[in-house]
């Protein structure tokens, strides 16, 4: 069978929230998937429960019709590891975010498994590398970095390591594309790329709290109503590049200056500034844009904004 129709059979090792989660979506596309936990009932219980989110979500409109039982047909629950991942062409480890835990599945999956099967581990903060040292074969092996709920959100985080076959890191984009997933191969590390600038915001958020400067609930409505209403459609190198990159090098010297040298500019941004490459004013910035893509970014802004305002009115109504 061709890479096209890959993978044949997944098997999702652990069946927390995340887990099920991830067994459904390939269900819900017609892959047959089967998912295992601590103990046959758990398993079984798991698909039950996902099966029972998927019908709830059907019945809202959230989902397109037909997918409770496209799910039902193709999602299944293993009494066992080795039951579940012996013709499997996927294996996503979804167990507890313990190295000790994630190792001791490792070697359970290895033993079961056939070898050229791939294993992804949807761990969302531990190194791929780190936890690539437990396995016989690293070269099958890289992070999937899904979301809660992985359904809904489009985002998987694609992390190989130096070890990591190409081909390996080339199936699985195309096979969670293949799913609707906005599918992105980024470096390792600690945090990855959400969990770092997600959790480098809460950081600051809680710090904003501990001093003082605004309460919790004020914190969530200044961000949900001033950058975060911006990030549905733009990420942070379009947005500073639409505002203006010595504008951004002009606040970090003020928040330097009152919150100390954590906040200086990055050296990045004083580059692109030092070359008088301001963003789109410029027509150059962290993103390359003519004058005539600079306008239609600006005008699509200003549509998706007020289509998102309009949104946003209609469900607090």
């Amino acid at each position: 069978m061709s890479d096209a129709a890959w993978p044949r059979k997944v098997a999702v090792v652990g069946a927390g929230t995340m887990g099920a989660g991830i067994a459904l979506v390939f269900a819900a596309h017609g892959v047959p998937t089967v998912v295992v936990d601590a103990s046959p009932e758990l398993s079984e219980e798991a698909r039950a429960r996902a099966v029972e989110l998927l019908a709830r979500l059907e019945a809202a409109g959230s989902v397109e019709s037909g997918a409770t039982a496209t799910a039902e047909r193709h999602l299944s629950a293993a009494a066992s590891i080795a039951a579940a991942v012996g013709d499997a062409d996927l294996v996503v480890e979804a167990v507890f975010e313990r190295p000790d835990v994630k190792t001791a599945a490792y070697e359970e999956i290895e033993a079961a498994a056939n070898p050229d099967t791939v294993i992804a581990t949807n761990t969302s903060s531990i190194p791929i590398a780190e936890l690539a040292l437990a396995l016989r074969r690293p070269g099958r092996f890289l992070g999937v970095h899904w979301f809660v709920p992985p359904l809904l959100v489009p985002c998987v985080e694609v992390i190989p390591t130096a070890s990591t076959e190409p081909g390996v890191v080339e199936k699985v984009l195309g096979a969670l594309t293949a799913l609707g997933k906005t599918a992105v191969a980024v470096g390792d590390g600690p945090g990855f790329v959400a969990n770092r600038i997600q959790f480098a915001m809460f950081r600051e958020a809680a710090r904003i709290v501990e001093d003082g400067v605004a309460t919790p609930e004020q914190v969530d409505e200044i961000v949900r109503s001033s950058f975060g209403f911006r990030l549905p459609f733009f990420g942070p190198f379009t947005i500073a590049d639409m505002a203006g990159l010595d504008v951004y090098a002009d606040i970090f010297d003020t928040l330097e200056r009152g919150l100390g040298e954590g906040f200086a500019a990055p050296a990045v941004l004083r580059d692109h500034v030092a070359r008088g490459e301001y963003g789109v004013k410029a027509g150059r910035g962290f993103l390359e844009l003519s004058q005539d893509e600079a306008r239609e970014l600006v005008d699509r802004r200003d549509r998706a904004y007020v289509a998102l305002a309009r949104l946003r009115a209609e469900g607090e109504s």
